[in-house]
């Protein structure tokens, strides 16, 4: 239990474990070793920050609830302790996870498997709290604030989720994460847990509640992290008034034994991974091992959990020497399988298409292929520096491979939260963007 005053005693994310996607703000990616747990160490649980983690001190923490309730109310972490303890073991993945296998490629950050993790989460039912606070009639959203600041002038990073959603006994306001308190980096003090839906809607250091009668028209709700709900043609653009707020996961598995291009030696392979869903638990597993022409079901693990993930393996004989294309696909209680062609949105959202693993059965494993090492580091010019490196590092512009006109928006959108970018500056910028980070075959 955490004494009034300390901070954070939770498990910190090393940089050393993980892929790093962006220094600043944080943004850490999960291995495929990571799959290995059942409950994925919160030292090795992925990090999505929008803006800086915040430094938070319990004994000055508080959070408000306000809005259309008959009573404002404003909890410490020992009234919340108060009321009736719940927990669940819940999947929290990215709406993001997957952007860096799209194609086309679009902007953001470009997480390929593992920005997800599975965790027993423990704290209070967020309907408890909001029955303290009385809700009037008319309410329709919950609103959410933490106390992350925004950087320059971007948009504070608030949501809402429907009424329906807030008051589902599911959904919790959590405090501790695997047995231990959160750490800083997963949301210290408080985090709004919603099972089976993006992590997006999961807001981190919750400090503010509102009760709204209309979802909110911040930007992380009107503009960002919407969906169309239908395929569009690859590379078109999409208004965000024609999509809808993402929120339900899809049903996904991963291959986690072998990456693509590995080399096994003869005898018995055990392939094994994870599968999850959104709000339907995944019901089956299957591999084929022959490019899809044939599908056997895999064993599913014994622990399971309606938002948890599933473990799974499969024990596979080669006939012989050569190449072989392995593939796993989940299937969920609602009769959801996964795709095997990806159908394209504009921000990369809810991957979740059939995995494809390349790996070579032979007695004689040569090493791994030559790759030609990391790129060079992107050499900047003194101006590029001082306008574009100020709130992040170079790493998130340098996993970008955008066309001309993204990179355009780009800009764009860095000059309406803070850059300071010279006219006569912004097609030089521009230029060396696209000839160092435009469209680009993937290795």
């Amino acid at each position: 239990m955490l004494a009034a005053g300390a901070a954070s005693s939770g498990a910190e994310v090393s940089k050393r474990d993980m892929i790093v996607r962006a220094v600043r703000p944080e943004d850490l990616e999960m291995p495929l070793s990571g799959f290995k747990d059942y409950l994925t160490p919160a030292a090795h649980f992925f990090v999505r920050s929008h803006h800086y983690v915040p430094k938070l001190e319990l004994a000055a923490w508080k959070c408000k609830v306000d809005g259309l309730v008959e009573r404002e109310t404003v909890f410490s972490m020992d009234d919340l302790r108060k009321l009736p303890r719940a927990g669940l073991v819940s999947v929290l993945e990215c709406a993001g996870n997957g952007r860096g296998l799209f194609e086309p490629p679009m902007a953001g950050l470009q997480w390929e498997s593992g920005a997800v993790g599975n965790a027993r989460w423990t704290g209070v039912r967020l309907a408890d709290v909001l029955k303290r606070a009385g809700v009037k009639n008319g309410a329709k959203e919950v609103w959410f604030d933490g106390a992350d600041v925004p950087i320059g002038t971007m948009p504070k990073f608030q949501r809402t989720i429907p009424l329906k959603k807030a008051l589902d006994p599911n959904t919790l306001l959590a405090f501790e994460m695997n047995g231990e308190a959160l750490g800083i980096q997963h949301g210290f003090p408080l985090r709004l847990i919603v099972p089976g839906w993006a992590g997006d809607c999961w807001v981190k250091w919750v400090t503010g509640i509102r009760l709204l009668d209309k979802e909110f028209d911040g930007f992380f709700m009107k503009t960002a992290y919407r969906h169309p709900g239908k395929p569009v043609s690859p590379g078109s653009a999409v208004d965000p008034a024609a999509m809808s707020p993402v929120t339900s996961l899809r049903v996904k598995s991963v291959i986690a034994s072998h990456s693509d291009g590995a080399q096994v030696l003869p005898g018995l392979v055990k392939l094994t991974g994870v599968a999850w869903s959104g709000e339907a638990a995944v019901t089956s597993v299957e591999v084929s091992v022959n490019s899809g022409r044939t599908w056997t079901a895999a064993r599913l693990g014994a622990d399971r959990a309606a938002f948890g993930w599933r473990q799974w393996e499969y024990g596979w004989t080669p006939p012989r020497d050569g190449y072989y294309t392995v593939m796993a696909r989940a299937r969920d209680a609602s009769g959801d399988t996964q795709p095997f062609a990806q159908e394209w949105n504009p921000s990369g959202y809810l991957h979740n298409v059939v995995q494809h693993v390349g790996m070579t059965v032979t007695a004689n494993p040569s090493g791994a292929p030559a790759g030609g090492g990391p790129p060079a580091p992107f050499q900047m010019s003194s101006k590029f520096r001082q306008s574009c490196i100020g709130c992040h590092e170079a790493d998130v512009i340098e996993q970008q491979r955008l066309t001309r006109g993204q990179w355009d928006k780009e800009i764009d959108k860095m000059v309406r939260w803070g850059a300071k970018v010279d006219a006569g500056d912004r097609e030089d910028f521009l230029r060396s963007l696209v000839e160092r980070f435009g469209p680009r075959a993937r290795k």
